[in-house]
């Protein structure tokens, strides 16, 4: 993966743009000019350094966290599909079993239908 430019460059990639056009600038310091036209237009919206780079970004469901923790709370053998059920008809939340099973295991969460059995005792296995 390619790192970003500094902001340096950035800096005065925009101060030719301001004097020429964002074009110019991107030859004269050896950028695209896609580059230098997208800075210029993020310039004049007041944003002159470049955004976070990389890192997670949140999860639509992030926002329901409390709900989610609840229906897992009032009913502990609660499964996925009635999960995804109860999202879609409550919170009018659109989303696959496998995405919230996803959100849930970052999240330390995980479902066993039966108790845990010491690993030394042997028992019934289904």
């Amino acid at each position: 993966m390619v790192r970003p430019y500094s902001d340096d460059l950035r800096e005065r990639v925009l101060k030719e743009a301001e004097r020429s056009s964002a074009r110019r600038a991107a030859v004269r310091f050896g950028i695209s000019a896609a580059t230098a036209v997208r800075w210029a237009a993020r310039a004049r919206m007041g944003e002159r350094s470049a955004r976070p780079w990389g890192g997670r970004r949140g999860s639509r469901l992030d926002a329901h966290a409390g709900f989610i923790e609840t229906m897992i709370h009032d009913r502990r053998d609660i499964t996925l599909d009635e999960m995804v059920e109860r999202l879609v008809v409550e919170r009018d939340l659109h989303l696959g079993r496998s995405a919230l099973s996803a959100w849930l295991r970052r999240r330390s969460w995980t479902f066993k239908k039966r108790p845990h059995t010491h690993w030394s005792r042997s028992d019934r296995t289904s």
